[in-house]
């Protein structure tokens, strides 16, 4: 089943059973609108960052991808819309009483429990940039036994204030709150955000070890930088920023 419907300046194309919402999006990326949201009921190839492996949790969550078109030419913006959206999906959460953090760059999590994963690809035809996908999924509404099985600790919305959660309602809020700041953020980069964004940092002045490729890096997560880098003070007192990688 196919449906599509309209939410402030953004498409949704709903697709019943997919493998993946970011590879249908990769597939007909030409013939996708700027704004586009995919989104399913059942996904049953997904997968993380690093190529983590992905748990199905049921029909009533969201799996999810944005298709966003800002120019023909890369930005550096373009690398700190998972933050952005990171934040927004906290901004929500809190609408339900829930209070999330994030772990850098994009991970939501509650009581250290993983909520929330983004997914962020790109693709381009003859050096132009053809489009952005935003992927993202959301535990909303979970079976305790479920969760229990994914390989980190985990949970749902569902489970944090113990009441079923009305998926359109949300995946709503999220896309109207993403559309609000999102041609500022654009235009005025991660320093826009970047002071919510620290306050809602869950690693900030703590022992973290990050992973950068096949080297891991252990010390104190001193700051964010107004470029959305995690500036981390190492255990020989040397600064180190690093602009991508993973805090395990």
């Amino acid at each position: 089943m196919v449906v599509y419907i309209i939410i402030m300046s953004m498409e949704l194309l709903y697709l019943e059973k997919i493998d993946s919402t970011n590879k249908y999006a990769k597939e007909n990326l030409s013939s996708l609108a700027d704004m586009t949201v995919v989104y399913t009921s059942e996904q049953t190839s997904g997968r993380g960052r690093l190529n983590r492996k992905w748990s199905y949790l049921g029909g009533n969550n969201i799996y999810a991808s944005i298709v966003l078109k800002p120019s023909e030419e890369i930005k550096e913006v373009y690398s700190n819309l998972t933050q952005y959206l990171s934040l927004v999906l906290t901004e929500v959460f809190e609408e339900y009483g829930v209070d999330s953090r994030i772990k850098w760059p994009n991970d939501v999590r509650v009581n250290g429990k993983k909520i929330s994963g983004i997914l962020a690809e790109s693709a381009f035809v003859g050096g132009k940039l053809l489009g952005l996908i935003l992927g993202f999924g959301v535990n909303l509404n979970c079976q305790k036994k479920d969760i229990e099985n994914i390989d980190q600790p985990a949970t749902s919305l569902n489970l944090e204030v113990g009441a079923e959660i009305n998926r359109e309602e949300f995946l709503k809020k999220v896309l109207d709150k993403f559309c609000l700041r999102y041609n500022k953020f654009i235009e005025d980069g991660f320093l826009l955000i970047r002071e919510d964004y620290k306050k809602r940092a869950e690693f900030l002045n703590r022992p973290v070890t990050v992973r950068v490729f096949d080297k891991e890096i252990c010390g104190i997560a001193e700051d964010i930088t107004d470029n959305g880098a995690l500036k981390i003070i190492d255990d020989s007192d040397n600064e180190q920023v690093l602009l991508i990688g993973d805090i395990l």
